[in-house]
């Protein structure tokens, strides 16, 4: 099986929830096995002391496929700390928000965790802001938030295949203009792509939830590393633009 046959498979809803995760799969009042709670739980508050942030966490939920019926081969433990930013000083909420945000990147890059052999994703999320995600649990309280159902779906799998193979082009043609100038316009045009993939994603939520074909479009070049090589070149160009080659003659 190729990996866009694999990738297109994964999107497939599953008739019972993760066994490795839940008690009772059958049932979305399930409870999370314990040995997973105190393990994730374990994750978070070592997240939390890397932070090195005085922050008040309001919960630790685990969102995504494996509270869902769509989980898969691919899935992520997606791991929040659900934070109300209005606890900092006004002026100072987007430099926390940024901050949080690198130390989020340095722990998920400076760490390997898995769960089950899940890849555990750690994150800050904003409490106030709004999430699409139709399973959601609290690790905190050991309680759902939101809980998972089933549903008949059907999924276009040749429209999201033929709609990822367009923006994996569009990708692939943004980089190259991006490498032919200078690191700032370069900066630009690459944040103005990420921005338009992030819209054309959420808009999709918005209307029509996690099986919307704008959602499974994304989560095809994620998971075919479309979305990887698309950051890794920003910092790639980056690299080169600040390197100096050992053949660059400067005037004395």
């Amino acid at each position: 099986m190729d990996k866009s046959t694999s990738i297109l498979k994964s999107f497939s809803v599953r008739k019972e929830l993760n066994p490795k995760i839940w008690v009772n799969t059958k049932s979305p009042d399930t409870e999370m096995k314990p040995d997973i709670r105190e393990s994730l739980l374990e994750i978070a508050y070592q997240f939390i002391d890397f932070l090195k942030v005085e922050v008040f966490v309001e919960d630790i939920i685990m969102t995504g496929s494996l509270c869902n019926y769509n989980w898969s081969e691919y899935s992520d433990v997606d791991l929040h700390l659900m934070i109300d930013y209005s606890q900092f000083p006004e002026e100072q909420v987007e430099v926390y928000k940024e901050l949080l945000n690198i130390k989020k990147l340095l722990f998920n890059n400076n760490h390997d965790i898995k769960i089950k052999n899940y890849d555990v994703e750690l994150y800050c999320q904003d409490s106030t802001e709004s999430h699409f995600s139709s399973g959601m649990y609290s690790i905190l309280f050991d309680e759902w938030l939101e809980k998972p159902k089933k549903e008949t779906v059907n999924i276009d799998k040749l429209s999201i295949k033929n709609k990822a193979k367009e923006w994996m082009k569009n990708i692939d043609n943004v980089m190259k203009h991006a490498s032919h100038e200078d690191l700032d316009e370069a900066k630009s045009i690459l944040d103005k792509f990420k921005e338009k993939l992030k819209k054309y994603r959420t808009s999709g939520l918005e209307k029509n939830g996690e099986y919307s074909n704008e959602n499974l479009v994304f989560k095809f070049l994620r998971r075919n590393g479309y979305i990887e090589k698309l950051y890794d070149f920003e910092n790639k160009l980056m690299d080169k633009s600040l390197s100096l080659s050992e053949h660059h003659i400067t005037n004395a």
